[in-house]
């Protein structure tokens, strides 16, 4: 949603206040590709996963930027994870795009990334998905913005900046950076 004022799922929306700006994510992107080399340090084989479809642009920065301050090369992969949530009665199916998962994940490390990390059930199903590739040697979690509300268990190794939000909230990532979108009533 790009516009000031839109509509999601049947609710509207309006923009209220930006939290970060563009120079902001950038930054932020740069420092957790820091903090991914650092942790994986002879690590041979890293797949950054990102998550359909806000985390997808985040993990190719953060290729890039690993290639740029270490040439530490990684895989670069997509996963959708619509078919492995347990949410279908209260979220409808839609196929958001294809997953792209290169190959076996088999004694690799994969970084999953996201843009919003909330109640945590997107990433339940993300970790679903990735074991049908295989059987990796660490699964990590990567989130531009955690904002709370978790209703699992499920904790980001890196996070770009922790944001307490209402549950009425939408938090807003993009390059250009992030902003808290308030509920202002459902649309008929």
């Amino acid at each position: 949603m790009t516009p000031e004022n839109g509509s999601i799922s049947g609710r509207s929306y309006s923009a209220t206040s930006e939290v970060m700006t563009s120079s902001d994510v950038s930054r932020v992107l740069s420092r957790i590709a820091h903090e991914i080399v650092e942790r994986n340090r002879g690590c041979t084989e890293l797949i950054v996963v990102g998550l359909q479809t806000g985390g997808v642009w985040i993990a190719e920065e953060l290729c890039k930027r690993l290639y740029e301050i270490s040439d530490f090369s990684c895989i670069l992969a997509s996963l959708d994870t619509s078919f492995y949530r347990d949410d279908h009665a209260i979220r409808p199916f839609v196929r958001s795009s294809s997953s792209d998962v290169l190959s076996s994940v088999d004694t690799k490390t994969v970084v999953l990334v996201d843009d919003v990390l909330f109640t945590g059930r997107t990433v339940r199903a993300a970790l679903e998905a990735i074991l049908d590739f295989g059987r990796p040697t660490a699964i990590q979690l990567a989130v531009m913005v955690d904002r709370g509300h978790r209703e699992l268990p499920i904790r980001p190794d890196y996070v770009g900046k922790n944001l307490p939000t209402s549950r009425s909230e939408m938090v807003e990532v993009t390059r250009d950076g992030v902003r808290i979108l308030k509920e202002v009533g459902n649309v008929s």
